[in-house]
């Protein structure tokens, strides 16, 4: 089965920096990486999920203006492996994180709904 596996989360403080990945398995997922719109959403308690990054086939990027300038994706299609490098982390950006992948090559319409493929989340706390 389509797995997406997310991992490096955890407490930092303030200004501090962390690395999430994300590997792809299964069929679809690790034979078509390379083909499909790779985004992290986050999600913090009594709020929504929301994009952060998403990164398309050709490796554009696209950054929620939260994080703009400070998180940076990419990925690795060889390792079929999908990177979030966080850097001046504050409080705000406490939340579950999420990798997620929609078979579109193209990352219009960034929102939850589109995506099909999910990891599990990683958690990343940052103290102030």
């Amino acid at each position: 089965q389509a797995q997406l596996v997310e991992s490096g989360g955890g407490s930092v403080q303030a200004g501090g920096s962390l690395r999430l990945s994300c590997t792809a398995s299964g069929y679809m997922l690790s034979n078509y990486f390379s083909s499909y719109c790779m985004a992290w959403f986050r999600q913090a308690p009594g709020k929504e999920r929301e994009g952060v990054a998403d990164i398309d086939e050709n490796g554009s990027t696209t950054y929620a203006d939260s994080v703009k300038g400070r998180f940076t994706i990419s990925k690795d299609n060889a390792k079929n492996t999908l990177y979030l490098h966080m850097n001046d982390l504050k409080f705000e950006d406490t939340a579950m994180y999420y990798c997620a992948a929609r078979t579109d090559p193209y990352c219009q319409f960034f929102r939850p709904s589109w995506y099909s493929f999910w990891g599990q989340g990683t958690q990343v706390t940052v103290s102030s």
